[in-house]
């Protein structure tokens, strides 16, 4: 496989990095069938859904169906919500759940156990290189350790899992080890530090912004958008480790135009909104060394144990991702912004788990909008000085050429198997 160096272009400033040409026509949205459009409580069940729409739904149930409520995920397959219900007595939580419009799922572990099961994790085996999310699929807690776990720590945390009692959780063991993705090279850059930009957005007081991994800013208060380049942001507020990892960072310049949009080489991906993600959910990653990625969803909550530190409330999932993607985006097809590239252990020719930062959260947590409550718009600045970061990208990828297969590889993986192969 051969990786050419991409040639110098104007570009919308998104997310750093180039991808293969054939990637960008299968984001494209398809039509979407949903069952007749009646409502919530006369449609047949369970409807037919994408994926953005089931995250709005299991939201509703977990408020309808309350402590009956366990959890849900998305049947790509099917195109359905599953929603996990304990019923115990009360037969009408099915019935309505039913009538929401989701197939329904009877299982034995509340919320509250899955989530008491988590607290005593956090207490008893907080051990760098371990994570865990309740995984509604199997309606357990899936625990994984990475390579780094072994002897007394294996032990310690074994005997957590057990004391947890049967049924209530899973042991899986990682290859890997689990690491932030930040690396030194190209994208965005600070102090030596190379990381992604994942969405840009409007802060609070109106000025033009972007979202990132908090543990980039690690690297430095100021970031460039090329390697060695004059400061064109600076970042405002951080979080890492802790309550999750990202970072908001404004643009020096107030008159910086930044879309809502996701550039994935040959087309840009218009984002309407932040949305929660669905376990399930088919996902795409962009990221500065790999390019364009997918994947799906496989826990959410997700507690993580970084050697810096533990880190709470993120998104679990398959995709693939290297040093240098920390902070990208991760997004659907159809424009939804779901995550913020966090770490995990692997890479994209082992493959591996990989964990994301919540858009919403952040968001939240900023006081920052994205797409049609915030979009900036596209613009000069945005397009023309980002430039500098896409050739970066695209630069690379050819040094993969020299570098090897872990770096330029990447690139047409994520552009022409995984997404060919996966529609």
């Amino acid at each position: 496989m051969s990786h050419k160096r991409m040639p110098k272009r104007k570009a919308a400033i998104a997310v750093g990095g180039a991808v293969a040409l054939g990637a960008a026509a299968i984001l494209l949205p398809h039509a979407n069938a949903s069952q007749d459009g009646a409502s919530d409580e006369t449609a047949a069940a369970p409807r037919t859904l994408k994926a953005g729409d089931a995250s709005d739904l299991a939201s509703r149930l977990a408020g309808l169906l309350g402590d009956a409520y366990a959890g849900a995920y998305y049947d790509g397959g099917n195109k359905q919500l599953v929603v996990n219900v304990v019923a115990g007595e009360d037969d009408t939580v099915v019935v309505r759940a039913e009538q929401a419009g989701a197939a329904v799922s009877e299982v034995d572990n509340s919320m509250t156990e899955l989530e008491a099961g988590a607290r005593t994790l956090k207490s008893e085996a907080t051990i760098p290189g371990t994570s865990w999310a309740v995984d509604p699929r199997t309606n357990k807690i899936l625990v994984t350790a990475d390579s780094t776990v072994t002897g007394d720590k294996w032990d310690r945390l074994e005997s957590t899992v057990e004391s947890l009692g049967s049924g209530m959780a899973t042991i899986k063991k990682s290859a890997g080890t689990f690491r932030t993705f930040v690396s030194g090279g190209d994208a965005i850059f600070s102090g030596g530090a190379r990381c992604s930009l994942g969405f840009n957005v409007t802060a609070g007081d109106g000025t033009p912004a972007f979202l990132t991994a908090g543990h980039c800013a690690a690297g430095g208060d100021q970031w460039s958008d090329a390697q060695g380049g004059q400061p064109i942001a600076t970042v405002d507020r951080a979080v890492f480790p802790g309550e999750g990892d990202f970072a908001l960072v404004t643009y020096d310049d107030p008159a910086t135009q930044a879309p809502s949009d996701v550039d994935v080489g040959n087309q840009v991906v218009p984002i309407s909104r932040a949305a929660e993600a669905t376990v399930g959910q088919e996902v795409f990653r962009m990221g500065s060394t790999t390019g364009l990625a997918d994947g799906r969803v496989l826990g959410l909550n997700a507690t993580v144990n970084y050697p810096e530190g533990t880190v709470t409330g993120l998104i679990q999932t398959d995709v693939c991702a290297e040093p240098g993607d920390s902070g990208g985006s991760m997004f659907t097809r159809d424009g939804l912004a779901i995550g913020l590239t966090s770490g995990g252990s692997g890479d994209c020719a082992s493959g591996g788990e990989t964990f994301f930062q919540p858009v919403t959260t952040a968001l939240a947590a900023v006081g920052a909008t994205l797409g049609a409550d915030g979009a900036a718009g596209a613009g000069d600045r945005a397009g023309g000085e980002q430039a500098g970061g896409q050739d970066a990208g695209g630069e690379r990828a050819g040094a993969g050429e020299e570098a090897g297969p872990g770096h330029g590889a990447g690139q047409d993986a994520g552009g022409d198997s995984r997404l060919t192969d996966t529609h």
